[in-house]
């Protein structure tokens, strides 16, 4: 079965929540909860999307966003960073890394779910 999105993201009940109503759209899911981790799972399974926490153990967000746009086998994966409220340095940050959508904690499902719809190509009606 292919990954549509792979989650990386240390907090649990943010996790859980983003891996439901990104199931719930239809979608296949895998999840991390540290950037080594991120960075192994793109390798391996070639996600579809990647939704990406900047604050992260082992490595941040930021540094897993640099090393995809670094590789060429992974510098056009769509990557949607979760940023905290009120961070706007977070998202100049990862602008300039290379990221292609934003989302900012707390979030509403459906905000999410058209983020990811969109990244992928996809009616955010259909998904």
């Amino acid at each position: 079965m292919s990954v549509d999105v792979l989650i990386a993201e240390d907090e649990l009940s943010i996790l859980d929540s983003l891996d439901f109503i990104l199931r719930r759209a239809g979608w296949n899911i895998e999840s991390v909860t540290n950037g080594e981790d991120a960075l192994d799972r793109v390798r391996q399974t070639r996600p579809r999307v990647v939704v990406l926490d900047v604050m992260l153990p082992r490595l941040s967000g930021f540094d897993v966003l640099k090393q995809l746009r670094a590789d060429p086998a992974t510098r056009t994966l769509p990557i949607l960073i979760l940023t905290a409220r009120g961070r706007q340095q977070d998202r100049r940050i990862a602008e300039e890394l290379g990221a292609d959508a934003f989302v900012t904690k707390p979030y509403s499902n459906a905000e999410v779910v058209r983020a990811v719809a969109q990244l992928l190509g996809e009616d955010a009606g259909s998904a």
